[in-house]
């Protein structure tokens, strides 16, 4: 029996595969020509998941792979009708990326707190001015999608002695639903948005919410771009409804060198980078050929995605 042809949207630097030799055909494609190697391929590995190629080629004729794994939490950038209705399997990364962005997290929670920013510049203008800072224990959190990195985040940030809520899809223990956003916005002095992107949270961050929070919040997305309205995220700092805020993603990724999102006052701005730690390629391609293992054998998956729902269930 010939051995399963692995399809790998491949970009630099490649995932180590080594160990599958003998246990699986591996061809590598990219945007040019995955459309054409996709009926030839039994799984597909998207390690080039900032790209939108899956979508764009999923829909044609001649068969699709059985099983689909990205190196991502986030699946927005693969989903299509095709691909939804049909039986492929789809995985992502969970596991990878939570401890990592919920130390992000806390990082800038700290920084804004005690003004490090404003301590930087000083220094770079060679200027002594005193300033007081903000105590971060006793003050309150609230996190904005209930997945594993909302937990870990959440659970992060009561470790420094923050009250967190923590809002999702539906209420259950622990987790409030999304009718008491509005209520829990209104109280906080940290908002976490990590919700995954689906039809009914794209650009829930807008005007109204941002205008429902007090003056000394800070917002900070480790989200999804499309999740806020930059425009109105911008008109809300320049208008001090809000205290300041952190994007480590973008509408449009990479964020353009001419894009005023740069010169926002109040406005710290990350390259996507909340979660990848030093090493973090190696995880995700250790992780995709544990799961390989699985397929290979016939074992259920870890990590299935609900294709109609955009994420893994159970943490909605």
């Amino acid at each position: 029996m010939a051995d399963p042809t692995l399809l790998v949207l491949e970009t630099d630097p490649p995932p180590r595969l080594g160990r599958l030799t003998g246990r699986a055909t591996v061809r590598y494609a990219d945007e040019s020509n995955l459309a054409e190697q996709l009926p030839h391929a039994d799984a597909l590995l998207v390690w080039d998941f900032s790209s939108g190629a899956v979508r764009d080629a999923w829909p044609g004729d001649g068969p699709r792979p059985r099983w689909v794994h990205t190196a991502s939490a986030g699946v927005d950038k693969l989903m299509c009708p095709e691909l939804i209705a049909s039986d492929t399997i789809v995985t992502n990364a969970r596991g990878i990326f939570e401890e990592p962005i919920a130390e992000y997290v806390a990082g800038l929670v700290l920084a804004m707190a005690k003004d490090l920013p404003g301590t930087l510049e000083l220094q770079r203008r060679h200027r002594w001015r005193h300033r007081e800072g903000i105590r971060v224990s006793g003050s309150r959190a609230t996190v904005v999608g209930s997945g594993p990195i909302g937990l870990a985040v959440a659970a992060t940030l009561k470790a420094l002695g923050v009250t967190t809520a923590v809002t999702g899809r539906t209420a259950r223990r622990g987790i409030h639903g999304p009718e008491q956003l509005p209520r829990l916005l209104a109280g906080a002095d940290w908002v976490i948005c990590a919700a995954p992107l689906t039809d009914d949270t794209r650009g829930m961050f807008d005007a109204r919410l941002f205008g429902l929070m007090q003056p000394s919040a800070r917002f900070i997305n480790v989200g999804r771009g499309q999740l806020v309205v930059e425009d109105d995220l911008v008109a809300a700092l320049t208008r001090r409804w809000i205290a300041g805020a952190a994007l480590d993603v973008f509408e449009h990724e990479p964020l353009d060198a001419a894009s005023t999102l740069w010169d926002v006052p109040g406005l710290i701005v990350s390259p996507h980078m909340s979660g990848d730690t030093v090493g973090w390629r190696d995880r995700l391609g250790e992780q995709f050929i544990e799961l390989y293992e699985l397929w290979s054998a016939g074992k259920p998956l870890t990590n299935v995605v609900d294709k109609k729902r955009g994420y893994v269930t159970g943490h909605d």
